[in-house]
């Protein structure tokens, strides 16, 4: 469904990202792992329009989505969930729901929002209340929600348990696996390692702007691996 093929972006004269390959299935759930400045917020980025691309191509179901802007990404179901609590607090969550869907036919809003608030129950029961009263880990449900209300196909999170109680974490962990069973690919960006490979079919080591290493999580070396993609050790992916 999606195909990233030797991808360069970065800020201004700044490159960040030196030629990535990267692929997600239909349904899928990929985990994109590295440590702090590695290039995982960027490359998200690129692929929803955010940054520019200036080397390589993007194809997401069949189509040139190269450097197409935001709007055109999240129309064709590329959905990219911003890192941070990104709600309007002085509006109630509907009103946060319809703006994330703003140019969506009006006779489907209310059934988009109704969607997306059927995965979280605690903001759901809240829907009237401004979005700066919801606590900090609400708040982040929110965000994922808004998100949905796009029903994307690929939906992007970046870091989306940061801030969170590990119950809330689980919480949002448990969206994931329902969006997988619906059909949903996800790429998930998200420090806490073990619960990112526990939710995920594959992961990617992004080290220093470069893939380091690609593998199914259910590879039974793939912590020493990952440690030794981390470190400068392996600069191959699977199988070689």
């Amino acid at each position: 469904m999606l195909a990233v093929r030797a991808l360069e972006s970065g800020y201004g004269k700044i490159r960040v990202l030196h030629g990535i390959d990267l692929t997600i299935a239909a349904g899928e759930v990929v985990a994109l792992l590295g440590p702090n400045g590695a290039g995982k917020t960027t490359l998200l980025r690129a692929m929803s329009g955010l940054l520019p691309v200036t080397a390589g191509h993007i194809r997401f179901d069949g189509r040139d989505m190269t450097n197409a802007t935001p709007r055109d990404a999240a129309r064709a179901g590329l959905v990219h969930v911003i890192e941070g609590h990104r709600v309007f607090t002085q509006i109630s969550v509907t009103d946060n729901l319809l703006l994330a869907g703003y140019d969506l036919p009006r006779a489907e809003r209310s059934g988009r929002i109704e969607e997306a608030l059927s995965f979280f129950p605690e903001i759901a029961e809240k829907r009237h209340e401004r979005g700066g009263a919801l606590s900090g880990g609400q708040q982040q449900m929110l965000t994922v929600a808004q998100g949905l209300v796009r029903r994307p196909r690929l939906l992007m999170l970046d870091e989306p348990s940061a801030g969170l109680s590990p119950v809330l974490v689980d919480r949002v962990l448990d969206v994931i696996d329902r969006l997988r069973q619906q059909g949903t690919a996800v790429l998930l960006v998200e420090q806490l390692l073990e619960k990112a490979l526990a939710s995920a079919d594959r992961v990617y080591a992004l080290v220093q702007g470069a893939i380091a290493l690609e593998a199914p999580t259910g590879e039974s070396d793939l912590p020493h691996r990952l440690e030794r993609a981390y470190f400068g050790h392996e600069s191959h992916a699977l199988g070689v």
